[in-house]
Order: structure tokens, then C-alpha cells, then sequence
């Protein structure tokens, strides 16, 4: 039986003639059945399917309560689409940068015309950008049409905020400033039936000064280890060989438990689940990266050599700027002795250009950091000020020529570092996991080499799922032509 056919009955055994339970998630189960029976009624109305889009825009966190959502959807009854002109449209936004919130903004007035062709269409918003009050207000004001919008923390309540949509006229607000609650099985969409992202902890205590998560998603909290296991141990039962555990800076879990544990320990239990290849994890913020951590990464059989360790900037002085808390010095010093005690790693990062104050001289710091350490590949981006943190209200904002020149030559110095990191590999025969077919090219199929590099072989859909021996033919710049061994 499969992870949500569990669930599934338990949500059928709730008694819909008693009051909803107080206990989470069956307070959750009760609501999704009384929605079930809406949706059903207004099938039956319409005598058609009721379809439901949900948008997913941002993070991988972002990408795992989406497929909650969708879950949830599928499981009142909703049949899925990726047609914004559906029955019920959400978006789990993002707010990391200004133009995530424009993205939004611009999508909502499409929305708006579709929902005058079909007024009993019902539209939501959720995700870090609602937790904003500024937007809140503006959509209020801006956008009357919108039926439902909730925050972060209370995403597991997704049901019982949808039944009392459904029973209430005008805009449904939920937004919580914070919490300490953690309600996971609930059911879920999963976007691929052989890998999975999982929660291992939410929030951010780091403030770094350009960032807006910790205002928007809260303060660290960690899921009990004993949580994870069942939870990646059902899933595997269900068929997952990989799993990619999930956190604003995993490096920091388990310290705020009863009974703390440091992220290591965990990577060991998991290691110990029979039937899991394979194990990620994001992101590693630099300055809690253990020499335990590099020590079960070196010794382990599963965990994929892949770390991706955001620098930011390659100045220390920018780097204290932006309350990273690290130096140049300590990031290189941490990298090399990766690379000396895991030689076949692939190392990935985030760089920011343009932050509050960098000269060209902090940039070429920037840029000699990258052929320093070899990064295997890096997102470049930037600086977008955001309201509400630190370096917004800094002076010294820099030009935008300039952050424009900049982040070109660092652009081409990432790709031309990338190139060289992943050519290494042409000739070799490596484990790959196929994840699909080729958009392009129907009778290859793309598979994820354990360093993150894509390889696409010749190949159909019965492969997917399956961690096959390829051989890396023909290098092509950020990824390889093969075929299986």
C-alpha cells in the first residue's frame, strides 16, 4: 500500500457527523472529506471534472509544499492541469527577489479575466511573499477577486482553509507571524514517483543582511529525526530511491530538539534505510559545515558527491557586509579540505554582484574565488534590494552599469571554470539515475549523474527510475551525450 493510500484511509474514517478533531493532521483528514463531498456536489452540477493548477515559484522547500498542495487538491477531488484557466488556480509564491513579487502581480491580472469568464473559478495565493504585510495590503486593495491567502507556517492547514472557502463569500486571509508547529503526513503529489524532497527542518537563524527568509519563513525549527526516518522509510516502500532532505541551512539541524542531534548523525541513520541509492541534501551554509559532516560524506555508499555551498562573495569585506560569518580565508580553507578528503566532489554555489558597496576590486576578489575553488557550476545573480532587510537600507547602492559589466565577466569565468570541472569526466563510466525522457529528443532520456551533471542517453521511458551504468561520450559544455553500459 502507498504512502497516500495510508493516508487516504485514514481521511475515509473520519466521522464528518462530529465535531472536526483538534489533533493535527486528522483536524486536517476531517476537513479534506468535507471537501471532497463540495467538489463532488459541484461535479455533479456541472457534470464535469473540477480542474485545479497549482504554480510553484521558488526554492526547493517551495517545490516540497507544492506538491502538498497538489496532493491535498487531488485528494478532495480535483483533477490536476497545467492550464491556468482551471476551477481553482494557486500559486505558492516567492519573495526572494522584487521580481518574484512582479511575476505575481503581472500572472494575477491574467487571472482576473479568466475568473470573469468562469465565476465560480476560485483563486489563492500562499508562500513566503504573503507573509509580507505590504503585499497583503496591496492585495487587498488591487486585487478583490483573489478567495483565499495564507503564509508558510500554516500551509498544513491548507484543507480546512480551502472547506471554509468554500463556505465563505470575499477574500479569506490566514497569516501567521510565526510558529513552532510541524504537521507533516499529509498527502502528497510527488512531482516524480522515484525521488523526493523532505523536510528536515524549516525557518532560518542566520539574517544574513540580503535576505528576507527569515522574516518569512521563521526561526529554525527541526523535525524529530524518528519522523524522518518513517517518513523516507514509507516512501522508499513506495518506490523512491532517492531522497534530497530539505533545509534553509541543514547544517544547523537538530540543535534546537529535546534531544539534539547534529546533522551528520542523521545522515548516518539515513544511510542505514535498506532499498535508498541515494541521498542529497540542501542547502550547507558554510559556516556550520562539520569536519564530522565532511568525514560521513567521505565514508558513505549513498550520499551523492554533490555539496552545494553558497559563497556569496569572494570579499571578506563584503562578506561581514552581509553578515555571512565567515572570511574569504576560512571558505577557501573549508573548500580545499573537501576537496583533499572527497577528491571526486562537485562543489556549487550562489554569488551575489552588485551588493551594497562592492567595487571592482571586491568583484575580482569574487572572480579569483571562482577559479580558486573550481566550482562545478554556479547560480550567478544580481543584488536585488528587498524591503524590510538590512542592506536595503544601505548606502553606496551600486550602478547598474556597472553590476551589469561585472556580472558578465563573472558569468564568464563560471562557465569556463564549469566546463573545464565537468569535461573531466568524458570517457568514464558512472551511475546514473534516469529521470526522463528528453524534451528535445524522444529517443534519449535524461539522467543525474551522483555530482549533479546531466548526461542524456539512448533510452525510453522503461528506464525511468532505474540507476544505470553510463558511459560519458561526448562532453557538451554543462552536460553529455552517453549511453548505457
Amino acid at each position: 500500500m502507498s504512502y497516500n493510500d495510508d493516508i487516504k484511509m485514514l481521511i475515509d474514517a473520519q466521522d464528518l457527523t462530529l465535531p472536526p478533531p483538534e489533533r493535527e493532521p486528522q483536524r486536517q483528514y476531517y476537513f479534506i472529506k468535507k471537501c471532497r463531498e463540495i467538489v463532488k456536489k459541484k461535479s455533479e452540477e456541472l457534470g464535469r471534472p473540477l480542474y485545479a493548477c497549482s504554480v510553484c515559484m521558488g526554492c526547493q522547500m517551495n517545490a516540497r509544499d507544492s506538491e502538498k498542495l497538489s496532493g491535498i487538491l487531488e485528494t478532495v477531488g480535483y483533477q490536476s492541469t497545467e492550464s491556468e484557466q482551471a476551477d481553482f488556480v494557486i500559486y505558492n509564491t516567492c519573495t526572494v527577489r522584487d521580481n518574484a513579487n512582479q511575476r505575481v502581480y503581472g500572472r494575477l491580472g491574467l487571472l482576473n479575466r479568466y475568473k470573469k469568464s468562469n465565476p465560480q473559478m476560485k483563486v489563492a495565493l500562499c508562500g513566503c511573499m504573503m507573509q509580507e504585510p505590504t503585499v497583503i495590503e496591496k492585495l487587498k486593495k488591487s486585487y478583490p477577486f483573489i478567495d483565499l491567502i495564507f503564509g508558510t507556517h500554516n500551509i498544513y492547514k491548507f484543507a480546512e482553509l480551502l472547506y471554509t472557502s468554500f463556505e465563505t463569500e470575499g477574500m479569506l486571509i490566514d497569516i501567521w507571524e510565526d510558529t513552532d508547529r510541524i504537521v507533516e503526513d499529509l498527502p502528497v503529489e510527488r512531482k516524480y514517483p522515484f525521488k523526493s524532497g523532505i523536510n528536515i527542518m524549516f525557518g532560518c537563524n542566520n539574517f544574513c543582511s540580503y535576505c528576507i527568509v527569515p522574516y518569512v519563513r521563521g526561526r529554525e525549527r527541526s523535525r524529530e529525526p524518528r519522523e524522518i526516518i518513517r517518513e523516507i522509510e514509507r516512501l522508499v516502500a513506495d518506490g523512491v530511491v532517492e531522497v534530497m532532505l530539505l533545509g534553509q541551512n541543514v547544517n544547523s539541524y537538530g540543535k534546537n530538539l529535546d534531544e539534539p542531534i547534529t546533522f551528520a548523525q542523521l545522515l548516518q541513520e539515513v544511510e542505514k534505510i535498506e532499498g535508498l541509492q541515494r541521498i542529497r541534501f540542501m542547502t550547507s551554509h558554510p559556516k556550520d559545515l562539520s569536519d564530522d559532516l565532511i568525514a560521513v560524506m567521505k565514508q558513505s555508499k549513498k550520499i551523492c558527491r554533490h555539496l552545494h555551498l553558497p559563497l556569496q562573495s569572494g570579499s571578506t569585506r563584503i562578506l561581514q557586509q552581509m553578515n555571512r560569518r565567515y572570511t574569504r580565508e576560512q571558505y577557501i580553507e573549508l573548500a580545499d579540505r573537501i576537496r583533499r578528503e572527497i577528491p571526486d566532489i562537485a562543489i556549487t554555489t550562489d554569488i551575489i554582484v552588485g551588493f551594497p558597496g562592492e567595487t571592482p576590486e571586491d568583484l575580482e576578489e569574487t572572480i579569483d574565488m571562482v577559479r580558486r575553488v573550481k566550482y562545478d557550476n554556479a547560480f550567478t545573480f544580481i543584488y536585488s534590494k528587498r524591503t524590510g532587510t538590512p542592506a536595503a537600507a544601505m548606502e553606496n547602492q551600486v550602478p547598474a552599469e556597472q553590476v551589469k559589466e561585472g556580472f558578465d565577466r563573472l558569468l564568464k569565468v563560471v562557465q569556463d571554470t564549469a566546463r573545464e570541472q565537468i569535461a573531466k569526466y568524458q570517457g568514464r563510466v558512472m551511475e546514473a539515475l534516469i529521470e526522463e525522457v528528453n524534451e528535445s529528443d524522444a529517443s534519449l532520456v535524461t539522467a543525474r549523474l551522483s555530482n549533479n551533471t546531466i548526461v542524456h542517453v539512448p533510452g525510453d521511458a522503461s528506464l525511468i527510475g532505474k540507476i544505470v551504468p553510463v558511459s560519458l561520450d561526448e562532453c557538451h559544455g554543462f552536460y553529455y551525450i552517453g549511453h548505457c553500459v
